[in-house]
């Protein structure tokens, strides 16, 4: 089959798979655990001559150090640049030839390793044949080792120079101090320039075992064949123990603010606390609330009165980031530095009137209606259910996650939203980062 013809095959899959999806109440997913260890999260459907499946690892980079941080990122993206005496371009070609895609994602949570393929014996085999050496046989070529290092160290000192990078780091670093949530996910020019090949051997085989591994799968497979994957993908892993827990996050227990010095025009603020957990009971009626706080665009209360009211930003936001432990809440905005202060005084105070008053019911109808009716384009796409059927599995959340979303999304109440917000985040108790203060010129 020509390239050609399969990417025409992609395009009108999905295209069926849009209508497919609309038509369908749920997602009927099936679990059970591989000979040795791994978990396993299947959805079949045969609509679609393609399978997409994803391998996750709790090897992000909270797995890091402070001394060899970056050990973590650059152990993932080396297994996919040289595998079983495969260079990168050999990888890189195989996948080409069969029109298959080999990606993945890197978090402080989880490593992940992706792939997509047309479900045709030839192109699936092949495409397998290739993933399962990426997963087991990892090389860790030197020669790209020292490529990599040199790229991203070069990136590191970029970032160094930009406010937003500079501002994510150290909002990162006062929130979660010690934990290794503050570490970089691409580590430190010092500690990167330091990470050997030995570093990232030891790291893939305490890492990268089948136990505590979530095997993903969507697509045009029988149950008995994505069984026989799942068993070939996770069959020669390292032995590896199951992974340690997470360690917990401390709450601040007092306001921290720190104002950077930086030539650019605009004033980089970012404000919040740690937030919650995947799986945490609260999540619904802090996602709810969030959307009408600042999660919302242009309906939400940072917006109105940030933007529309004073034209003091172009934009303002809000959000919760779920994780293993307790993840950020953010509120972020930039705006010109000679009002830098009238700007953040403005965000506190509308988050203050937010706890004190809550929301109201109208505000709360309009929420639960855009939240509900956007709830069909989280779903419609292959990729998209794989990426939530890895999130279950990872995060041990219920398998009816997703048929209960709608039904959890129109439970939340005007009074919950209002407890759990001063329930959960204390304002006296914020970690505040202005990057570009004339202050601190």
């Amino acid at each position: 089959m020509s390239l050609k013809m399969i990417q025409t095959t992609l395009v009108m899959s999905f295209a069926m798979l849009m209508m497919s999806l609309s038509a369908e109440a749920g997602v009927k997913i099936q679990q059970w655990q591989t000979a040795t260890g791994a978990e396993v999260y299947f959805v079949e459907n045969h609509d679609l001559p393609i399978v997409d499946l994803s391998v996750n690892f709790s090897a992000g980079s909270v797995r890091d150090t402070a001394e060899k941080s970056g050990v973590a990122g650059i152990t993932r993206y080396l297994m996919a640049l040289g595998a079983a005496g495969m260079s990168d371009e050999v990888i890189a070609n195989k996948m080409a030839d069969i029109g298959a895609i080999l990606s993945g994602e890197f978090t402080s949570d989880r490593a992940t390793f992706k792939l997509r393929t047309l479900s045709s014996v030839r192109e699936q085999t092949q495409a397998l044949e290739v993933f399962v050496k990426v997963l087991q046989k990892p090389d860790f070529p030197q020669t790209v080792l020292d490529r990599e290092k040199a790229r991203i160290i070069a990136g590191l000192q970029e970032s160094a120079t930009q406010p937003e990078s500079i501002a994510n780091k150290a909002f990162m670093a006062a929130l979660y101090g010690k934990h290794p949530y503050s570490l970089e996910e691409s580590g430190e020019v010092e500690t990167v320039s330091k990470i050997n090949r030995e570093d990232l051997q030891a790291f893939y085989a305490k890492h990268y075992g089948a136990k505590g591994s979530v095997i993903a799968m969507m697509g045009d497979l029988t149950r008995e064949q994505a069984n026989q994957i799942a068993e070939n993908l996770s069959g020669n892993l390292p032995k590896a123990s199951a992974p340690e827990p997470i360690p917990s996050v401390t709450l601040p227990s007092q306001a921290i603010e720190q104002r950077i010095a930086h030539p650019a025009s605009q004033s980089h603020i970012l404000l919040g606390y740690p937030g919650i957990k995947r799986g945490d009971a609260d999540l619904f009626p802090l996602y709810v609330g969030n959307y009408i706080l600042g999660g919302g665009g242009f309906v939400s209360r940072l917006t109105e009165e940030v933007r529309e009211k004073r034209g003091l930003v172009y934009s303002v936001y809000s959000y919760f980031m779920p994780m293993a432990e307790l993840g950020p809440f953010e509120i972020g905005l930039q705006t010109k530095k000679e009002q830098a202060d009238v700007a953040l005084n403005l965000v506190r105070e509308t988050f203050d009137k937010f706890l004190k008053d809550g929301v109201t019911e109208k505000e709360l109808t309009a929420a639960k209606a855009n939240i509900i009716g956007g709830f069909p384009m989280r779903i419609d796409s292959n990729t998209k259910i794989l990426d939530y059927l890895a999130m279950i599995g990872f995060y041990h959340l219920p398998l009816n996650y997703l048929d209960e979303y709608n039904n959890n999304v129109d439970k939340v109440t005007v009074a919950q939203i209002k407890e759990t917000f001063n329930r959960r985040l204390k304002p006296e108790n914020f970690v505040t980062i202005v990057v570009g203060d004339p202050k601190a010129q």
